[in-house]
């Protein structure tokens, strides 16, 4: 995944609502993985899902990309947030 774009940092924040997903974002982040800072999970059992957060350091466009096929997954939602600058 080689790009020219300047890298920026930024958060992918993902819920995954059906565990039965939960391989298919761990196959996402890991194609992603060279961008990929740190990861942190959260599962919350009292609403049965998952919270992670995902830091990378990547051109807009792989963040993007990484954040919208994330939230295509049935079950799953993903937002970015990225540094200012």
């Amino acid at each position: 995944m080689e790009n020219t774009q300047e890298n920026r940092v930024a958060v992918v924040g993902i819920i995954v609502e059906d565990k039965e997903r939960a391989e298919d974002v761990n196959s996402l982040l890991h194609q992603y993985s060279e961008y990929i800072i740190g990861r942190v999970g959260l599962p919350y059992q009292k609403r049965n899902m998952s919270i992670i957060s995902v830091v990378v350091d990547a051109p807009s466009d792989v963040i993007s990309a990484l954040s919208g096929k994330l939230g295509r997954l049935p079950g799953v939602s993903s937002q970015a947030l990225y540094t200012k600058a």
